[in-house]
């Protein structure tokens, strides 16, 4: 049994443990690609995009080169461009703003809700009120900008408030789009029932970067839409926007989905369900250890579908922590050889590529006190009982210091 006293070594995250038991099988599917020799689109991506539209709820799905560049089609497939603003988060992966801005549109930031760190309702419901304004053009912000669509970011493996946020977009008529990188397979309990992340607006879209829930062997990701018109512009956009081959009705982009990365991931959503569940319980675990010290100086991530989805509510692609002693807290657990990580150090109203958008320290307190609190925990699938006893009881014992 490792003591709290000792110095272990709990990665923070390790593929190798999940490729060593898997190894077989995966060398087996990249051999039978290679022996086919067709690496691009082709029947492996499409036999995926199949099989991972039951997780996903929507009608249509489309393969692709990344999560980033699943958004990106998304945006083009919609007309996104200059003289347009998008609103999201400002508490999330880098690319969610970023592709907004590649195309010449500006991203809008809206706070976060302090208990689940996802884009608060209220305060879209506050921008949308006070900022904007309907016109015969469309809904227009304050400054001129026509507002074209809000992508909430289920942050960690937690669904935003759905219901509410579409509500939003129905009345003033803007788009929804599921920035679902972090959360393939989780529900949401919606009023007409559960759904899926990424089925509930617009379009979502997911990535299967490596350290994802269901990863690949590189960069790839996933674009979907139960919309026919709008799924009929992600297939021939993600291919230059050609259609028949050398003819190009739209301008689009080299997104395309690898066949050997279709391969791998084909054969590891057949573990995504036993993934998630073990997932689960380790969080489950850290909750059970953490409880009695949760307070002033330690908040443990909340479950707000707990009562009604068990753990479908969230799949915990993250298990994060928030605490002011954040950084002490950290070098405490690297000393004892636990790692951790940070997500996200920088609220991205705060990036120096944005600093022309003209936000100001305390614009968007909820997301810059996250900034300065949130720690993850080891979470990945294969880590032992005996691990994740270490890592909880160790955090436990730094709080019962304080």
């Amino acid at each position: 049994m490792l003591l709290d006293s000792e110095v272990t070594q709990i990665p923070f995250f390790d593929l190798r443990r999940q490729f060593a038991r898997l190894r077989a099988d995966l060398l087996a599917e990249l051999a039978a690609v290679c022996d086919e020799q067709s690496f691009v689109l082709g029947p492996r991506v499409q036999a995926f995009e199949n099989e991972v539209k039951a997780v996903t709820g929507a009608s249509h799905a489309f393969g692709v080169s990344s999560g980033t560049d699943a958004e990106l089609l998304i945006l083009m497939g919609l007309g996104v461009g200059p003289g347009d603003a998008v609103i999201t988060t400002p508490f999330s992966f880098f690319s969610t703003a970023g592709c907004i801005a590649r195309l010449g549109a500006r991203p809008i930031f809206v706070d976060i809700d302090p208990r689940t760190l996802n884009l608060s309702a209220d305060a879209l419901e506050n921008f949308l009120a006070c900022r904007c304004i309907l016109t015969s053009r469309g809904l227009m912000t304050d400054g001129g900008m026509r507002v074209r669509a809000v992508i909430p970011v289920h942050l960690f493996g937690l669904c935003a408030d759905l219901d509410r946020l579409q509500d939003l977009c129905d009345r003033y008529g803007i788009a929804l789009i599921e920035d679902a990188a972090q959360a393939i397979g989780a529900v949401y309990p919606a009023r007409s029932g559960p759904q899926r992340a990424g089925s509930v607006g617009a379009a979502g879209f997911y990535s299967f970067y490596p350290t994802k829930n269901l990863g690949g062997f590189g960069d790839a990701g996933l674009a979907v839409t139960s919309d026919d018109e709008l799924a009929a512009r992600l297939r021939v956009g993600r291919n230059h926007g050609m259609e028949p081959r050398y003819y190009h009705r739209m301008i689009g982009g080299n997104f395309r989905m690898d066949a050997l990365q279709a391969a791998v991931l084909s054969r590891k959503l057949r573990d995504l369900e036993g993934w998630s569940t073990r997932r689960w319980q380790i969080a489950q675990h850290y909750r059970d250890v953490l409880a009695p010290v949760e307070g002033r100086f330690l908040q443990l991530p909340v479950e707000p579908y707990r009562d009604k989805l068990g753990s479908c509510g969230h799949t915990y692609h993250q298990f994060v922590i928030r605490s002011p002693k954040r950084d002490a807290l950290r070098a405490f657990l690297a000393g004892r050889g636990i790692g951790t990580e940070i997500y996200y150090p920088v609220a991205l109203h705060q990036q120096p590529c944005f600093i022309g958008l003209g936000y100001q320290p305390g614009d968007l307190p909820v997301a810059e006190q996250a900034a300065s609190e949130v720690l993850a925990l080891p979470i990945f699938p294969e880590l032992t009982e005996e691990e994740v006893e270490c890592v909880a009881r160790t955090v436990r014992s730094f709080f019962s210091d304080l």
